[in-house]
């Protein structure tokens, strides 16, 4: 199974949460395979649960499994990066400090790592302090170049641009995907992201010139009363996805 995700035109994957197996090959036959399918670490008591029935959603849907945090939560890191080393997924979601960890215990470079960086209310400038324990002490404000160039370091993917509150903080989002563009990162905009807002932050990554974009779609998508992901709202963001290609 291939570590990579299956991204539209080279370009765009989208991520979603699954909530179950069923759910998981719903979404990713909706999308056409162009997504990773988000399977939440916290939700699991042990590694070994968590691993026991990770495997099934990869092999459900050609290994497109997002080893996720919850909600971003930075205790989860550490189990994560655990999962991941044996799980091999095509996508793993990281605080800032913990992609070295996972990259390393990963042990090769076609699986995407993310690493979460937060928005601070200044363009060019973002937070980094988003780990266990940075993120309870004063933010570690850098400038986009260098949480870039720190990630690279540790062997990450993309910025995870959490939490974009939608489009709350445009401005910044722009300068961010410019500079993952100069800078042949990724882009994965997380956050208050939906049917109505995801044409307009995806086409700035596209117009910004980012090789890569995973955009996150979760809470919006999501059917209240069963906790599935709506099929047919992947069926329509992947036809905004493609529109925004054209």
């Amino acid at each position: 199974m291939s570590r990579i995700p299956n991204y539209l035109e080279d370009r765009i994957c989208l991520n979603v949460l699954a909530n179950s197996v069923e759910n998981a090959k719903e979404c990713y036959e909706a999308a056409e395979g162009h997504v990773v399918l988000g399977v939440l670490s916290k939700n699991y008591a042990t590694d070994e649960a968590a691993i026991e029935d990770m495997k099934r959603y990869q092999a459900a849907t050609n290994n497109a499994l997002s080893v996720g945090l919850g909600a971003g939560d930075p205790n989860q890191s550490q189990m994560v990066s655990r999962l991941s080393q044996v799980l091999q997924p095509q996508h793993v979601n990281q605080v800032f400090t913990g992609v070295g960890t996972s990259r390393a215990l990963l042990g090769q470079n076609e699986t995407v790592i993310n690493g979460l960086v937060s928005p601070t209310g200044t363009p060019g400038m973002v937070n980094i302090a988003t780990g266990p324990l940075s993120s309870q002490v004063a933010p570690g404000v850098v400038p986009i170049e260098t949480a870039i160039a720190l990630l690279k370091d540790m062997g990450g993917s993309s910025i995870k641009f959490f939490n974009m509150k939608g489009l709350a903080h445009l401005e910044e989002y722009k300068v961010v995907a410019e500079a993952c563009a100069a800078n042949d990162f990724y882009l994965e905009p997380t956050g208050g992201i939906d049917l109505d807002n995801f044409a307009e932050i995806l086409q700035i990554a596209v117009d910004a010139g980012v090789k890569k974009i995973i955009p996150h779609v979760y809470s919006s998508i999501i059917d209240k009363t069963t906790g599935d992901t709506k099929v047919a709202d992947v069926k329509t963001l992947l036809t905004l996805m493609k529109a925004s290609l054209k």
